[in-house]
């Protein structure tokens, strides 16, 4: 069975279909193991085709992709597709198994017997937040973020060491997204895959990813770091005006209440748990018409407080 995570590495990466100009333009990079890489860009940037490259659902035309040092093109398709999982938009549960069924899917592939997968289908379950009674259940009686859930369950299930994820949760209504994309970053935390995420929505690279590659159009590398790093010096124009001006504000939301020094507290003031973005405070003491915010711990009791000028300092 495959292993707990591995490094990515993109080496000149380049798919051209026919004599027309590149999909992908000799793309390189590198994925450290047990990191989240967001692949973000406008259309026709190549995230997609540069996602699917890694595991050969789209054959290379030149370069190398290496996973922890061993060329993608030197292993069996079939071995290596099974032990990478893979996360679309739409999902692609089959309907006429249950969700136990779907999860197993790679393990009965690896010879695992009816009550491992029953085990690890439980296990999966309650990890990706959903009650273990579900496994009996058929994908036509779940909501779309459920599936969505299962559909991550089902990549975990043989515990690959890369996980590949396509617009996971761009087809979910905006409330049902933020709290997929929360229950990702908690289920990340405790597995600690290597991930590749493609998604178009830059906020969502900013709050998911640990590294983010922005791809221009024709598969070109625009430019590959952190998202502070990116957010505060942008590589050229076509990076900054992507990441949009409020880049400022988007920065904000990648710290919390918890990393500032606060001060004493003041009574009457609105409140907030100290695992909130330095963001979301703000936006809470503009609504709020408010200069001082009082921070809290997990209970509600409270730590001290921040103001206005702290956040935006």
């Amino acid at each position: 069975m495959p292993g707990q995570a591995a490094e990515l590495v993109f080496d000149e990466a380049t798919k051209r279909y026919g004599d027309g100009d590149p999909a992908v333009d000799r793309l390189s990079l590198t994925v450290p193991a047990g990191e989240i890489c967001v692949l973000v860009g406008p259309s026709g940037g190549g995230k997609t085709t540069a996602l699917r490259l890694v595991n050969r659902l789209i054959p290379l035309t030149s370069g190398e992709i290496r996973i922890d040092g061993k060329s993608i093109d030197d292993q069996d398709v079939t071995e290596l597709r099974r032990g990478i999982g893979y996360v679309i938009q739409q999902v692609g549960l089959f309907p006429h198994q249950t969700v136990e069924a779907n999860i197993g899917t790679v393990p009965r592939l690896y010879g695992r017997d009816k009550r491992w997968i029953r085990k690890r289908a439980q296990e999966l379950l309650e990890l990706v937040g959903l009650d273990p009674s579900y496994a009996k259940r058929y994908p036509s009686s779940l909501s779309g973020g459920q599936r969505q859930r299962v559909g991550l369950a089902r990549a975990l299930a043989a515990d690959p060491p890369l996980l590949l994820m396509d617009e996971p949760f761009s087809a979910i209504d905006p409330i049902v997204r933020a709290r997929l994309q929360d229950e990702f970053l908690r289920l990340q935390g405790e597995v600690q895959k290597t991930v590749v995420f493609v998604t178009h929505d830059v906020d969502e690279a900013i709050k998911v990813g640990d590294r983010i590659a922005i791809l221009r159009e024709g598969g070109k590398l625009a430019q590959y770091d952190t998202p502070t790093a990116i957010l505060a010096k942008p590589s050229d124009d076509f990076v900054a005006r992507f990441v949009g001006a409020d880049r400022a504000l988007k920065a904000l939301a990648l710290r919390s209440l918890d990393d500032l020094q606060l001060r004493a507290s003041v009574d009457g003031a609105p409140s907030l748990p100290k695992a909130t973005t330095l963001r979301d405070a703000l936006a809470l003491l503009i609504a709020e018409r408010a200069d001082t915010l009082t921070v809290t711990d997990e209970n509600g009791s409270p730590l001290g407080s921040v103001t206005r000028d702290d956040l935006l300092r």
